[in-house]
């Protein structure tokens, strides 16, 4: 399910506390093995947000984010396939562009969306080269396995801030996910967050589709 809704998409990015954190080697790993498959000096783990995109894993590039309004990330995360400019000197939606008329003068950009379990596109894994060039077939297959992988890195990621950020709070038991309360009593998880815990205003995937599909029936 690919979701277009930028306000969701930048609550759905808010809520995976990414950006702005330090450079981990997980994310790395994948940066290096993207630019040695697809032989490029450039491979990024960009995150975009509202006004810019972030680099959260950079190989070759000597900044640590731009301008959303500029990137060609910015784009990448609008579409629900790869991203492939080959030439970008040659394509008049870049043509202009500052990051293609000065440094680091791209050519060729490779963008694989990242499209994480809420349905939403919270960056892309990229690789960049200063000369026009195409992906064979068996390197995009790879960078497109790549995006899965640096996908599902922040979704283990996210999980475990959230386990961490809850053991924090209260006791549970290892076996069975059951909670010490105050009281010295074992509660379920759920009677335990629904006593305990305030709820938050937001919206499911599930029940959006629900609503826009009962919005189009009433048109």
């Amino acid at each position: 399910m690919f979701i277009k809704s930028e306000d969701y998409r930048l609550e759905v990015l808010r809520l995976y506390e990414i950006l702005d954190t330090a450079a981990e080697a997980n994310f790395d790993n994948f940066t290096e093995l993207a630019s040695l498959i697809c032989e490029t000096p450039i491979s990024l783990v960009s995150i975009v947000s509202k006004d810019r995109q972030w680099f959260k894993s950079n190989k070759g590039l000597a900044a640590d984010e731009t301008p959303r309004s500029i990137s060609f990330c910015g784009k990448a995360i609008e579409q629900d396939k790869p991203f492939i400019i080959e030439d970008a000197l040659a394509d008049p939606r870049f043509d202009h562009n500052p990051l293609v008329t000065g440094a680091p003068n791209i050519r060729f950009y490779a963008g694989i969306p990242l499209t994480v379990e809420e349905g939403v596109t919270l960056g892309t894994l990229c690789v960049i080269d200063t000369v026009p060039r195409k992906l064979e077939g068996p390197q995009l297959e790879a960078l497109k396995r790549l995006g899965q992988g640096v996908t599902d890195l922040m979704e283990l990621r996210r999980k475990a801030h959230i386990l961490k950020n809850l053991s924090a709070l209260f006791p549970i038991c290892s076996w069975c996910n059951s909670v010490l309360t105050a009281d010295a009593e074992w509660v379920s998880m759920n009677s335990y967050l629904s006593d305990n815990m305030p709820s938050t205003h937001g919206v499911c995937p599930t029940c959006l589709d629900r609503e826009l599909e009962l919005l189009d029936n009433e048109v």
